[in-house]
């Protein structure tokens, strides 16, 4: 719902008529991506903004290489060989090692994505149908649960929380399997009213006597912990009617007995969605996610309200109120660019991707999960762990009134931002023989004139940075770059030397510190922070 009346904007869904320049791109890649590069920039540049949009919403849904055994040199498994995936193999003695190996995995699916949204789909559905890996404590349950969100990730909303309702992570997460006639437990019912499609808006009022009615239609159901498959047990079902209340216009799901009482959720399901407040609170969810924290009264009327329409009238397919979204005026209005604070996982996952931090390959698997693990662990000390959010309701910078993403920035985990990127602009993470860390040299050589101090640094910032720098500061980061001299030569000379003869590590090193001086301020600037 709407927290505040003053307009930031006034601009609505009408098409965005303004200039596609690096500055237009940057905000797309930002906002839909977790870290712009160099080579995504100059890609989206060549095409049009149509194009661009088009393409990052054409999802590729092919299954990507499963996680795998990457711990048998700590832990002995009886049953998968090293660098075999276990996501097939339902042993609970493993995991604990299974789950960080599926952790670690799954950063490398981000650092690693694609030019789609895909991934910052997955975790948008993972902070809005939240499950705590400490909770249900299946590795393989996990896996199957990423699957889900990642093959349904802009496909119909409907189908997915029918589809989420009998996962296995989330039947043992909200209790679920545990869900009885003789013992109803209401923790599902209640979330996937109050968090998963109504919302706490002005219009969502369901009331506890709803919250109790759908739990009885969700008794029954269970998990073959040998497989991961989900059942209808028949003799744990209520039969009964379930009756709601007038904000549901006092529907009756009629109670069925044998098979047929697994039919009851599809009925859950369709009265929930027969309710408009669906479609905007999920429109605000998505908002908040891509655009920015705060809903005013102006982008309530003229943003949250029509793409509600769009997705109602569509069925609640969820790409077309994406495309809307990104190719309106509002998306790229200036009071949109650089308005939010980067995640955790924007901010480490996207450093990695905007500096092409090279990771050990395939063929040193057990080096390479290390290093997603150094990533992984990295976000989670800034408070946001992937497959571990705080509670069902998400991670507080997405829903905690009014402070939301400014939740991410404080003195716990401000220093540590900081500490990460001097670590891996300096000494990095020492993954065996492999150095976890930003190569200057390499990320350097990206942009078209390096020798040129001036248009190196305005290069680095139009990447780096989203919103413009005084020009003193630029001078300043000259003054970096020339270790104190006057003349632009004095850098232009030492580049040319390194270039000429790349092997030598003396004119490495006089350019590679001057470049590790400059890329450390620029992440220590407030302006790093914003996306």
């Amino acid at each position: 719902m709407a927290t505040t009346t003053k307009a930031r904007t006034n601009a609505g869904l009408e098409p965005y008529t303004g200039s596609w320049d690096s500055a237009a791109v940057l905000h797309l890649l930002k906002r839909v991506h977790f870290g712009p590069t160099k080579e995504n920039l100059d890609y989206f540049k060549g095409r049009s903004l149509t194009q661009a949009v088009d393409e990052v919403l054409n999802i590729d849904y092919s299954v990507p290489s499963p996680p795998i055994n990457s711990y048998n040199d700590n832990t002995a498994d009886p049953n998968i060989a090293p660098g075999q995936t276990w996501v097939n193999d339902y042993n609970g003695s493993l995991n604990g090692v299974r789950m960080g190996s599926f952790k670690q995995w799954w950063t490398g699916e981000i650092i690693n994505h694609d030019r789609t949204i895909r991934e910052k789909m997955v975790l948008f559905w993972h902070n809005h149908f939240s499950t705590q890996g400490d909770v249900y404590n299946w590795p393989n349950f996990g896996y199957q649960y990423l699957s889900l969100l990642r093959s349904n990730c802009l496909k119909n909303f409907k189908t997915l929380v029918k589809d989420i309702t009998l996962d296995p992570a989330m039947l043992i997460f909200l209790n679920g399997e545990k869900n009885t006639k003789t013992a109803p437990d209401e923790n599902y019912s209640r979330e996937v009213q109050e968090l998963f499609t109504l919302g706490k808006g002005p219009d969502s009022n369901y009331t506890e006597a709803d919250v109790i009615a759908g739990a009885k239609v969700l008794t029954g159901w269970r998990i073959d912990k040998t497989n991961g498959n989900v059942y209808f047990q028949e003799n744990r079902h209520d039969t009964t009617d379930k009756v709601f209340s007038s904000f549901y216009g006092g529907t009756t799901i009629t109670g069925k007995t044998g098979p047929q009482g697994a039919d009851e959720v599809d009925d859950l399901i369709n009265m929930i969605f027969n309710q408009n407040e669906v479609s905007k609170h999920m429109m605000r969810k998505l908002y908040r996610w891509f655009v920015y924290y705060d809903i005013d009264e102006t982008t309530e009327t003229n943003v949250i309200i029509p793409l509600a329409t769009i997705f109602r009238n569509g069925n609640y397919e969820i790409k077309p109120v994406l495309e809307a979204l990104f190719k309106s005026a509002h998306f790229f209005d200036v009071a949109n660019r650089g308005a939010i604070l980067k995640s955790p996982a924007d901010f480490t996952f996207g450093l990695c991707r905007t500096f092409d931090v090279q990771f050990p390959n395939s063929a040193s698997y057990v080096d390479q999960y290390r290093g997603w693990y150094y990533m992984l662990y990295a976000s989670a000390l800034q408070q946001q762990e992937l497959g571990d959010p705080p509670s069902v309701a998400g991670w507080p910078a997405y829903y905690q009134i009014p402070q939301y993403h400014e939740l991410w920035v404080n003195s716990d985990t401000l220093p540590n931002r900081n500490k990460i990127t001097d670590i891996m602009i300096s000494s990095g993470y020492n993954l065996g023989t492999f150095s976890l860390r930003i190569d200057p040299l390499l990320f350097t050589k990206k942009f078209d004139n390096p020798g040129n101090p001036g248009q190196l640094i305005d290069d680095m910032l139009e990447l780096l940075h989203t919103i413009p720098v005084e020009q003193s500061q630029k001078d300043y980061m000259k003054t970096i770059l020339l270790s104190g001299q006057l003349n632009d030569s004095y850098w232009t000379e030492a580049w040319d030397d390194y270039i000429s003869d790349q092997s030598n590590t003396t004119k490495q090193n006089i350019v590679g510190l001057r470049l590790i001086y400059l890329i450390k301020y620029l992440m220590n600037l407030g302006e790093f922070q914003l996306s």
